[in-house]
């Protein structure tokens, strides 16, 4: 299947894109961000990101769809 990953922060910054089509085999969010962490080498655990599919929060575990529009969200700090 082919999803729309967009990406946000460090992410962004360690990958150089904000939005890009993955074509992947996985079934879930948590197990595309791994594929893609071990793809591009991100640095942070999958268990630091949240995910959002289609604008909406979700777990891991999720299932993914043809075309899903999926967001990867590093944790914020704040002052």
């Amino acid at each position: 299947m082919t999803v729309s990953v967009q990406y946000f922060a460090i992410l962004r910054e360690q990958r150089g894109l904000t939005l890009e089509q993955v074509a992947t085999a996985v079934a879930t969010p948590g197990a595309l961000y791994e594929e893609l962490r071990a793809k591009h080498g991100f640095t942070l655990p999958g268990d630091r990101v949240r995910a959002a599919v289609n604008d909406a929060f979700v777990a891991a575990d999720a299932p993914l769809r043809e075309g899903d529009r999926v967001v990867f969200i590093p944790p914020v700090a704040g002052g």
